[in-house]
């Protein structure tokens, strides 16, 4: 097997043998997916008992979904578990069933909820130096890879270009090596990643930095991506058992890179201000005029 595929999907292999499984063996497939935890920790006989199956009908029902005996099954059950137990258990939390205003309710509690906690991480002092590293910077370089990270690299782009300032963002990891291999010694990598963990991410990292660039970063506290960085700007997830809504954790990433980026406007004011007018000016030619308080494009 490659080094790079995707490993045994347990919950997946069942769901698409459940149907051709025996009475029994289907019963002892809901016990191991009622707890996948206990599943990959249980003996045959514990899992046997919690079923109410014999040990056999355990190692049948190993063989019947593709695989070589009970270990492999355990293997593959303690990979699944590390997911969570929330993204394979039936909520029982009534608000799930709630109609739209309960809804709205949860998102707009979970989004304030991750702004309050953030605002509350962000040190002003760091904040305005991660700033004045931005202002000083030959070329600016946004990497993001993932979700929310990609599409809030794009957003720093878009925010900095306003501001009068030069920057590129990638959210191809092939491309943001090559990047990261062409940086200036007064360049600066503004890195985005809610874990932190990506390798592919943290080695282009290191490789600007090793050319000399700064790197400043908007992750997680305490992870590999911030332990590289010349200074890290704190993004703490906010993660709930609620797994239907979008994540609420870019708003706070939003926050951190809001904040950072109007610090900068207001340090580079003149500049600032002149091509913001610039770029209403241009708008509101092709809105031909309109509202004085319409947004700058966004």
């Amino acid at each position: 097997m490659m080094a790079d595929m995707q490993p045994l999907d347990i919950v997946d292999r069942i769901a698409r043998h459940r149907d051709t499984l025996r009475p029994a063996e289907r019963r002892a497939a809901q016990a191991i997916l009622d707890d996948l935890v206990a599943g990959a920790s249980a003996s045959i006989g514990e899992l046997a008992a919690k079923a109410g199956v014999s040990q056999a009908t355990i190692t049948r029902l190993a063989k019947a979904i593709g695989l070589k005996d009970v270990r492999e099954m355990k293997v593959a059950l303690a990979r699944a578990s590390a997911v969570g137990n929330r993204f394979i258990a039936a909520s029982d939390d009534a608000d799930d069933r709630d109609p739209a205003a309960s809804v709205s309710k949860r998102v707009l509690g979970d989004i304030i909820q991750a702004v309050q906690v953030n605002e509350a991480l962000l040190d002003p002092t760091e904040v305005r130096t991660a700033a004045q590293m931005l202002n000083d910077a030959r070329m600016i370089h946004i990497f993001g890879i993932g979700g929310s990270s990609t599409v809030l690299s794009l957003e720093a782009g878009n925010r900095l270009f306003r501001l009068g300032l030069g920057a590129s963002a990638v959210t191809d990891g092939m491309t943001q090596r090559m990047v990261a291999a062409s940086v200036h010694a007064n360049d600066v990598v503004l890195a985005l990643s809610m874990t932190g963990a990506i390798s592919e991410l943290n080695t282009s990292c290191a490789t600007a930095k090793g050319y000399g660039a700064k790197l400043i970063t908007l992750t997680a506290i305490g992870s590999p991506l911030s332990g590289l960085a010349d200074l890290s700007l704190p993004v703490q997830t906010m993660e709930t058992d609620f797994i239907f809504k979008p994540s609420a954790s870019r708003y706070a990433m939003m926050l951190v890179l809001d904040v950072l980026m109007t610090e900068l406007a207001l340090l580079r004011r003149p500049v600032s201000q002149e091509t913001l007018r610039r770029v209403k000016y241009a708008l509101d030619g092709y809105r031909n005029g309109g509202d004085d308080r319409q947004p700058l494009g966004d």
